[in-house]
């Protein structure tokens, strides 16, 4: 009997507990087995396009995203293709994984990515890929704070391949630093992290004649943006 007793109590506490530590209920159950199609981008604006971006990030922020199956979804996207939204190039930080970031699924973006998010021919071949060929509407340039590459370039790294990579970095360190500046601060490498990813939106537009064009046609756009490693937030600047 007494056994029976504390068995009872047992189920009645856990049962008590259950209640009180309930999780918050994520606003999206449903398990998303689509994909993005033609029709459902054709319609859309670059703007339109950078909203949903910016709403995907809140989303993340806030532990409110999507489920998805992305088994179910590469089987449909083998089917039909692919027809992302945008294009982002980021840089290789293994913290910044763009597609979790923005709240997309399979098929939704382009990335490509790079150490210091610096732009190359090549990086501007696969923009041009994106946006002409596949009817993406947005290039998103995303640099990040406490980024590895600025930290390099900051320190004037020199080593093989990355001499080369890092100089693309320079410029936006000239055009911030006085002769007072602690090269070394996290505050200011942020700043040049920023910089940065604007310089490299105008690289883009110097060195690619065809995106530069679909953006004053107004059939794209391309935008800096900036991910912070602690809050989850992407700054679109």
């Amino acid at each position: 009997m007494k056994s029976t007793f504390l068995a009872l109590g047992f189920v009645a506490l856990m049962a008590s507990c259950a209640g009180q530590q309930k999780p918050e209920q994520d606003a999206n159950t449903e398990t998303e087995t689509h994909v993005l199609h033609a029709k459902d981008v054709e319609p859309l604006s670059p703007d339109s396009v950078l909203s949903l971006l910016k709403e995907g990030n809140e989303a993340f922020v806030e532990h409110h995203t999507h489920n998805r199956d992305a088994v179910a979804q590469l089987k449909e996207s083998s089917r039909d293709g692919q027809h992302p939204l945008a294009i982002v190039l980021s840089c290789i930080d293994a913290r910044v994984p763009v597609e979790i970031i923005f709240d997309k699924g399979v098929g939704d973006v382009f990335v490509t990515r790079v150490a210091g998010n610096v732009v190359s021919g090549d990086i501007l071949g696969s923009m041009e890929y994106a946006c002409e060929h596949s009817g993406s509407k947005v290039v998103v340039v995303l640099g990040h704070k406490q980024c590895g590459a600025v930290h390099s370039a900051c320190a004037g790294v020199k080593a093989g391949n990355m001499t080369d990579m890092l100089a693309k970095i320079q410029p936006a360190i000239d055009s911030l630093k006085t002769k007072d500046t602690n090269l070394e601060d996290e505050a200011f490498q942020n700043e040049v992290s920023k910089k940065n990813a604007l310089n490299m939106v105008e690289a883009v537009r110097k060195g690619s004649q065809i995106l530069k064009e679909m953006e004053e046609k107004g059939e794209i756009k391309i935008v800096p943006a900036l991910f912070d490693l602690e809050t989850g937030h992407v700054e679109f600047f």
